[in-house]
């Protein structure tokens, strides 16, 4: 038997009571001793990765009106038009900042997950996740004058359970909804067209959907969380009048390819080409 101490971290929590400008700090400071049988590795494995979704971030690093402290809202507090529930799970569009915020944790923790070892990677994943974090919430204001939804999907509601926002968000991808230029018959094909006829075709025959950022946290996988995000996606492409909807897979990244085809997904082979020096494939789903 031997012990783990894991880093004291301590959280500036900002509380708004009413007066502008007027802000009260909190500090919440947080510290675990874990015990590990060395006989039951797997038990400690789970506890790790269950952890490790909770970012240890700088007071600094961190926007300062979210609260990861905050419970995840019941059902009945959250007012939403759409979501697809599967087993213990329920997916949906993002409504909470502290949800934002954990998508981009996953994010950052799926970025980093085969380089643990790399020196400052923690570092790089706080940074990484802040970037995101404030890109994603432009995304999805429209400020790039694209409609842009993040979904994730969040543990169901258990009885006499409380659990954090952070500790519910187990997986998240981003769907946006975007136009063809002149001349594409597919995103990012390399047309030989004017300079001035380069400019986004604003017709629905060349609106399409574009999926990326899918990834499930480890302790979450396995469980049809990813294949259930994007049934969610493609019914949500299908409502806006999208008829094809497009994702990007590294050519080396096997499992994605066959999660996407057994989805419906069909390579786009004309696009192989050109993508070949950058090692992915373009795979399309007709709605």
């Amino acid at each position: 038997m031997s012990t783990i101490s894991m880093h004291r971290t301590e959280i500036l929590r900002f509380r708004h009571d009413g007066l502008r400008n007027n802000k009260k700090f909190q500090r919440v400071t947080a510290s675990w001793t874990m015990a590990m049988d060395s006989k039951k590795p797997s038990s400690y494995t789970r506890k790790k990765e269950e952890l490790s979704v909770i970012p240890q971030l700088e007071s600094s690093s961190a926007p300062s009106d979210l609260r990861f402290d905050r419970l995840q809202p019941s059902d009945q507090e959250l007012v939403r038009e759409k979501s697809i529930e599967f087993g213990q799970f329920v997916a949906r569009e993002a409504l909470l900042d502290e949800e934002y915020w954990t998508a981009a944790w996953l994010r950052a923790e799926s970025h980093w997950e085969n380089r643990t070892n790399e020196r400052y990677v923690d570092n790089f994943k706080r940074k990484f996740a802040d970037q995101e974090f404030n890109a994603l919430k432009r995304r999805c204001r429209g400020q790039h004058g694209q409609k842009c939804m993040c979904i994730v999907t969040v543990k169901k509601e258990a009885r006499n359970v409380k659990r954090t926002v952070l500790k519910s968000v187990v997986g998240t991808l981003d769907l946006s909804i975007r136009y063809l230029l002149h001349g594409e018959t597919f995103p990012g094909e390399r047309v030989k067209a004017p300079l001035f006829f380069c400019n986004i075709n604003r017709t629905d025959p060349n609106k399409y959907g574009y999926i990326a950022n899918l990834c499930v946290a480890k302790s979450a996988r396995r469980q049809g969380i990813a294949s259930n995000m994007l049934h969610f996606a493609v019914e949500s492409a299908k409502s806006e009048s999208v008829e094809q909807v497009y994702v990007h897979v590294h050519r080396s990244n096997k499992s994605a390819q066959e999660l996407y085809q057994k989805m419906g997904f069909e390579i786009v082979e004309v696009a192989s080409s050109q993508l070949l020096e950058d090692q992915t494939y373009l795979l399309c789903f007709k709605t």
